[in-house]
């Protein structure tokens, strides 16, 4: 009976460190090939931000292969991309309480969704899935918006993700590989 009990405390401490110890290494050595971005627009009073990890092209092929088209993505690397507003904006022309949310994407050859979700979630993806699927939960989505894929003439190697000013309007702007997509963003008249 000492037996098990023994290796029921060692097996324990081993899940504890694995937990304490090796997630936070594991999370740092990703980072290393996906660093972690902060993009921030203010102007009148409302601050946005996004905050994400840039994975990197290495010649390979993202849309369609890497990333599928059809499917729920993380819209980045490592933990989900949040962003957060100070204030109730307008999102692709839908409402959007402020607060801090979880951005995805559905990206397609020729539209994408975004979608923001109220859960931040530890990690974007399953494990066990070995990364193909996400961690989002759909009940919680509070906005889903469809938007042009554009494509661009030169390819981005590092996901970039920016806020632009475009005809006087802010825009939400991601571009990698060879796509581009632009969300409008105005705060709540």
């Amino acid at each position: 009976m000492k037996i098990v009990k023994w290796i029921g405390i060692i097996l324990a401490v081993v899940l504890l460190l694995g937990y304490f110890i090796g997630m936070p290494y594991l999370r740092e050595q990703t980072k290393k090939h996906s660093p972690e971005k902060e993009v921030v627009y203010e102007a009148s009073g409302i601050t946005l931000k996004v905050n994400y990890c840039a994975p990197f092209k290495k010649n390979r092929v993202i849309f369609g292969d890497l990333v599928p088209y059809g499917e729920v993505w993380r819209t980045g690397a490592n933990e989900p991309t949040t962003f957060s507003t100070t204030h109730d904006i307008t999102v692709g022309g839908k409402d959007l309480p402020a607060g801090t949310y979880s951005l995805w994407t559905i990206p397609g050859k020729d539209v994408w969704s975004l979608i923001l979700n109220q859960e931040v979630p530890d990690w974007g993806v399953t494990l066990l899935s070995g990364g193909a699927k996400t961690t989002r939960n759909p009940d919680m989505d509070v906005l889903q918006v469809a938007v042009p894929a554009l494509g661009l003439p030169q390819p981005v190697e590092q996901l970039l993700i920016e806020f632009q000013i475009v005809r006087g309007e802010v825009v939400l702007v991601l571009s990698w590989d060879q796509t581009q997509i632009m969300v409008p963003v105005k705060p709540v008249a």
